[in-house]
């Protein structure tokens, strides 16, 4: 049986976004529907090691919802081979703030090279990120790295991005490991300026090696964030909920595509509602999601 053209894909990739003073070039691939006009935008960050090339499931059921999809692919790609005893990842979360930052900033020029100019909306963008990638769009969505001296750092947020989704991200830095304390001291988030409207997806459990606190650590950018969030905490879910970077990819603890579908219906759902392309795409999905796959949904407005 054929697939109909209104749920066939293209993808585009490498594409070259301009980035100055950046060891390696910032490539990112583009997926989007073969039909349809006005399509909202959604720009991914990949978790750590990850690239462009992640995260299929979750892309192409994205692309084939109607969404078009940039991903880019950040310098702790295990492509690029540097790692965290590596002298240059201490600056590589500033870096990937700055590609996302990039990649907006030329937007038009992402679309005009895959040929899609005339028919996204570019009003409509919305940022989801997996893991060090959800931790790395909140800071877009106005959250903000705890320093040292326990005082919030830089304002990175982005005006005109209406909406985001962060999967299984960060928790809050006062229950990091030594390990992370060494090599990750980004890992402290302060959610309590995160103010643009985000979905945030948790795993039920999700246990992380950064953090001496149980599944609850993913939840803290829903209940420390301001109004409006929405939250979904996925059973049984484990920090790749059910495969989200690939069919048997290695780091998947969880395997389970219905939990995939899960997870990338709901961000399809929740970015049309909030991108205004369907008023009752969410409230659709939550009354199936609740009554056919145990999904915790939760709202504060």
């Amino acid at each position: 049986m054929s697939t109909p053209a209104q749920h066939q894909t293209i993808a585009i990739k490498p594409i070259i976004v301009p980035a100055e003073g950046r060891e390696f070039e910032l490539q990112v691939k583009v997926t989007a529907p073969v039909q349809g006009a006005d399509l909202p935008v959604i720009v991914f960050s990949h978790g750590n090691a990850w690239s462009m090339d992640g995260y299929e499931p979750l892309v192409d059921r994205w692309a084939a919802a109607g969404f078009v999809v940039v991903q880019p692919t950040h310098l702790d790609s295990r492509r690029y081979g540097i790692g965290f005893d590596d002298p240059r990842s201490g600056t590589i979360w500033r870096v990937r703030i700055s590609d996302l930052h990039g990649v907006l900033d030329h937007l038009g020029h992402v679309m005009e090279q895959a040929g899609l100019t005339d028919r996204v909306d570019r009003a409509r963008v919305a940022l989801v990120g997996h893991s060090w990638g959800a931790q790395t769009v909140g800071t877009l969505l106005g959250a903000r790295i705890v320093d040292d001296a326990g005082h919030p750092g830089e304002d990175f947020s982005r005006p005109g991005v209406k909406a985001g989704v962060l999967i299984a991200a960060t928790g809050t830095g006062d229950s990091l490991t030594p390990f992370a304390v060494e090599h990750l001291p980004f890992m402290r988030p302060d959610y309590s300026t995160m103010s643009t409207p985000a979905l945030i997806i948790a795993g039920e459990k999700d246990q992380s090696q950064m953090s001496t606190r149980g599944p609850d650590w993913f939840l803290d950018a829903y209940h420390l964030s301001p109004a409006p969030k929405r939250l979904m905490t996925v059973p049984n879910g484990g920090h790749t909920l059910g495969g989200i970077a690939g069919e048997a990819v290695a780091e998947t603890t969880d395997p389970d595509p219905a939990r995939v579908v899960l997870v990338a219906d709901a961000v399809s759902a929740y970015l049309s509602d909030a991108l205004g392309v369907s008023a009752d795409a969410w409230s659709t999905f939550r009354a199936a999601a609740e009554a056919e796959q145990g999904a915790v949904l939760r709202h504060k407005d």
